[in-house]
């Protein structure tokens, strides 16, 4: 079903906080015509978050219109069960081809209540559906070969990093010829994939979602050629120059929670210092 790189737009606003699907519009096609092999719209990239389930069907239905069959289109969904099954209905209505289910976030769980949970969005429509594992949902080997056996589940994405686990699911649901088999497909979800592509590959996760292609389509395409070529110069050329700093600097403090950072560490220095020169004085 997918193969390449997936994009995954933004979803740009208006000044009045509306969706701007002239801006929106452009966006995919520029990132359709450099090479994505699939895009998914109003997912966490797209801040299905924060959208309401008009805007919601707005950003897909712009989405639909600028694939234009070329490529898939899958929209997300996800929240509290009556919004889930909501918006996978507006997905469909809006023309998607798929949808993407992310977490109930905030709501933790057993894995057979997030069975249940993606049963029933299922449920509320006739699309294809990858089921997103991260956060507050996470699915031990039979739960996840229960939802791989559901008829309208093609695909997990995988966003916890726990590779001993999904190792296990993956080899599990393969094997499992009720699930589809290798026909089912696995994705590399962790924040900026490119740093973990070659571990998920070693465990047969190929595909992945790419930010980077959102602004540096040319990068995130030279990447994923050199992985899938095995010229491991370019791959690792690519991921010492440009992938591995931009995630240090994803991972670095905003300037303000840094500054308060270092006062606070200045704070407990200055306080240290003046215990042992009171230890010195007694």
């Amino acid at each position: 079903m997918f193969q390449g790189v997936l994009f995954f737009p933004a979803t740009p606003f208006a000044a009045d906080g509306s969706v701007d699907t002239a801006k929106l519009s452009t966006h995919l096609e520029s990132g359709i015509e450099a090479g994505a092999g699939g895009v998914f719209a109003a997912c966490g990239t797209g801040e299905f978050h924060a959208l309401g389930v008009q805007e919601f069907a707005s950003a897909v239905r712009t989405a639909v219109k600028a694939a234009g069959g070329r490529v898939p289109v899958f929209a997300g969904a996800g929240g509290s069960l009556p919004l889930a099954r909501q918006y996978a209905r507006a997905a469909q209505e809006a023309g998607a081809d798929g949808l993407l289910l992310m977490p109930p976030y905030l709501v933790a769980g057993p894995p057979a209540g997030l069975v249940a949970y993606v049963r029933q969005v299922v449920a509320a429509g006739s699309l294809p559906v990858i089921v997103y594992q991260r956060g507050t949902t996470r699915f031990d080997v039979a739960c996840a070969l229960e939802v791989a056996r559901l008829p309208q589940v093609v695909g997990l994405k995988d966003g916890t990093g726990d590779l001993d686990l999904l190792g296990r699911i993956v080899t599990a649901v393969r094997a499992d010829p009720a699930t589809g088999g290798s026909g089912f497909q696995f994705f590399n979800a962790m924040p900026t994939a490119a740093g973990t592509v070659l571990a998920y590959r070693g465990i047969g996760v190929g595909l992945n979602s790419s930010a980077v292609f959102c602004f540096a389509p040319e990068i995130a395409l030279a990447f994923h050629r050199a992985v899938t070529a095995g010229d491991d110069e370019v791959a690792q050329r690519l991921l010492a120059g440009f992938f591995h700093p931009l995630i240090a600097a994803l991972l670095r403090p905003p300037a303000r929670a840094h500054r308060e950072q270092t006062a606070q560490a200045d704070r407990e220095q200055t306080a240290q210092a003046d215990r042992e020169q009171m230890n010195r004085w007694r």
